[in-house]
């Protein structure tokens, strides 16, 4: 079996890629090699014992030659602009959402059609789809059959993505799954250009002792996963068998990973009562309606029936994915929390 991950060396794609060389199978089948993807040099050294892997170094559609120069299992589909780059850069966001993924898709299609297997693709959507709007107000909790009206350029062409992998699928040239994001929390590392990542920065910069500034109403809810449940998700929702009944993937529809709805006030009380007054006096408020308009239009409560009876449920707490990220990271923690 071999298994491509783009978007290798960001955040998501390592957290897989460690998951995937660990576990060392696939719904039960062996890896027999790991593909790793990204415009970005993978960090340390990707050649762990185990799984063999290979590394891809470039820009994806200049390397789908090499992708695919081999029959392709398996698919992770993380590589994407995000939603502040994809509002500021129109034709960035289409290049790098809309035109990848057809590429890819035709580079599976092209392998089904002479006699190679057909791929299975794990696409990570996200929430971004939804929009809410005066005219079509969202409901009190969102399923997968609400309908998707985006109000980013970021979000259209996630759904735009949507509709191509279900119309290639239906066509039987992939088999493809979506498995949409909640704004996963809280991420390490340095801050990223999607709108929604101050909803990292004002935890993780003052546990390092950094400054961070919140962008939006501190009474704004959003829609929030863990690294780890994020993880678990993408990983469940790929290896489900198709059909009905628990644990499969029943019919065309993405699966809405679950989230746990909170307010930003909430999570800065949150890190208060855990790392103290010094940490939380670290925040500031400064209102950036662009930021907000963008966040703002995104759901923050969903009914999560699809994810459950895949076996999915959220965080159940902010404290619990505050207290998961100092275990995970204890090195990005200045001092030690009271």
């Amino acid at each position: 079996m071999r298994i491509v991950v783009t978007g290798a060396s960001g955040f998501l794609g390592r957290l897989l890629a460690d998951a995937l060389t660990r576990a060392g199978t696939f719904g039960g089948a062996p890896i027999g090699r790991l593909v790793l993807v990204d415009r970005v040099a993978p960090p340390g050294d990707p050649h762990r014992a185990g799984t063999p892997v290979q590394v891809v170094h470039g820009e994806l559609p200049e390397h789908l030659d090499a992708v695919f120069a081999e029959p392709v299992d398996v698919l992770f589909h993380l590589a994407a602009a995000v939603s502040a780059e994809c509002e500021a850069d129109f034709d960035l966001g289409m290049r790098a959402n809309v035109d990848v993924t057809r590429a890819l898709l035709e580079a599976a299609r092209a392998q089904s059609a002479s006699g190679g297997p057909v791929m299975r693709l794990l696409f990570a959507g996200s929430v971004a789809v939804y929009g809410s709007h005066p005219a079509l107000p969202l409901p009190a909790a969102v399923s997968e059959t609400t309908v998707a009206a985006p109000r980013s350029s970021y979000g259209t062409q996630k759904l735009m993505c949507e509709q191509l992998i279900a119309d290639c699928t239906r066509r039987g040239f992939v088999d493809g799954r979506v498995a949409r994001l909640m704004t996963v929390a809280v991420r390490p590392g340095k801050p990223n250009a999607a709108a929604s990542g101050f909803l990292s920065g004002i935890v993780r910069e003052p546990l390092a002792g950094l400054p961070a500034v919140c962008p939006v109403d501190p009474a704004l809810e959003v829609a929030l996963s863990s690294p780890r449940r994020t993880l678990e998700g993408i990983l469940r929702v790929a290896e489900a068998e198709r059909g009905t009944g628990p644990g499969r993937l029943e019919g065309p529809l993405p699966v809405n990973l679950p989230g746990l709805t909170v307010s930003v006030a909430d999570m800065l009380a949150t890190l208060r009562q855990v790392a103290g007054d010094t940490v939380a006096d670290r925040v500031t408020l400064a209102p950036d309606p662009a930021v907000e308009a963008i966040v703002g239009s995104w759901p923050a409560a969903f009914d999560h029936r699809r994810a459950t009876a895949m076996g999915l449920t959220p965080d159940p707490s902010f404290r619990s994915v505050l207290l998961d990220y100092l275990t995970d990271h204890p090195e990005a923690v200045a001092a030690p929390p009271r």
